[in-house]
């Protein structure tokens, strides 16, 4: 079943990356942003699993749209 997704915001111009995402049934948020993909940065995370992936945004994105429940 697909989730049911509702936009939060976004601080790009024109509709593009970075967006943040809520699942309307699970309360997850989503986050739409640039992937992170060098090795070397991927090697400095922790406790990373098999299908896992990370994505770059700008910390304005989460103070001006993350839920502060």
């Amino acid at each position: 079943m697909a989730r049911r997704i509702r936009m939060i915001g976004s601080t790009s111009d024109g509709g593009s990356c970075p967006t943040l995402y809520e699942d309307l049934d699970t309360g997850e948020i989503l986050v739409q942003g640039d992937a992170v993909t060098d090795p070397q940065d991927i090697a400095q995370m922790k406790d990373v699993l098999p299908g896992e992936s990370f994505v770059a945004i700008p910390r304005e994105l989460l103070t001006r749209f993350a839920p502060k429940e």
